[in-house]
C-alpha cells in the first residue's frame, strides 16, 4: 500500500481529527493518556480533543499520520519521552537511564487498515523522524501479543523486533520497554 508518512501539523489537524472520529480514537483518549494518565476518562472527550489540538497547533508536531490520499490511515504519537509526564510516572514505564530519548507510545489505524502494514511504516517513518532530529535512542512499550490480544493501541512486541528495536527492560510480564538505538553511547 502507497502511504505517505508526514508530521501531524495544523494543515493534517482535519485528516488527524477524521481518522479518530467522533469518539476520539480509543475510549475518547486522542492520544493524551501517556501526557495525563487516567484522568483523560475524567474529561469531556471534547476537552481530549481540544488539548491534542493545542498541542498540534502550537508544535512541534505530536506524531505522525500515515495518508493514503487525502485519507489518514494510521497515526502514531511520536514526542520526546519528556513530553509524556504519565510514562515518567508510571512504575512499568519509568525511564531505564538518563537519556533524553523519544517515544513512540500509541498507535491508532482505521478500520479497514489494519493488518496491511501501517504500523510497521509508521515504526520506519519514526526511526527515520528521530534519526534526522539527532535523537540518541527510540523507545515503545509495546504489548506481548501471546499475553495481551486486545488493546494494541500501543502495538506488538513482534512489530518493533521486526523493525530492530531491542528489549531494554520488562517490569511487568508481556510490557517490555523496547529500544531503537539512534546514537551509541561511548563507555
Amino acid at each position: 500500500m502507497p502511504l505517505v508518512i508526514r508530521p501531524v501539523t495544523p494543515d493534517l489537524w482535519p485528516a488527524l481529527e477524521d481518522l479518530f472520529g467522533r469518539n476520539g480514537a480509543c475510549n475518547g483518549c486522542w492520544c493524551m493518556y501517556w501526557r495525563i494518565g487516567s484522568l483523560y476518562r475524567q474529561r469531556e472527550r471534547s476537552e481530549n480533543r481540544d488539548a491534542l489540538e493545542a498541542i498540534v497547533q502550537h508544535g512541534p508536531p505530536p506524531g505522525l499520520l500515515a495518508m493514503d490520499g487525502d485519507v489518514a490511515a494510521g497515526w502514531c504519537q511520536l514526542t520526546p519521552r519528556s513530553d509524556l509526564a504519565w510514562l515518567e510516572r508510571s512504575r512499568m514505564t519509568a525511564p531505564v537511564d538518563g537519556r533524553p530519548v523519544w517515544s513512540i507510545s500509541c498507535f491508532y489505524v482505521r478500520h479497514g487498515y489494519r493488518g496491511q502494514g501501517v504500523t510497521a511504516a509508521l515504526i520506519k517513518a519514526a526511526i527515520a523522524a528521530a534519526k534526522r532530529a539527532g535523537v540518541p535512542a527510540l523507545e515503545a512499550y509495546p504489548r506481548d501479543a501471546a499475553k495481551h490480544t486486545v488493546g494494541a493501541f500501543t502495538g506488538f512486541t513482534s512489530t518493533f523486533v521486526n523493525a530492530g528495536f531491542k528489549e531494554a527492560a520488562r517490569r511487568q510480564e508481556g510490557r517490555p520497554i523496547m529500544r531503537y538505538e539512534l546514537k551509541r553511547t561511548h563507555r
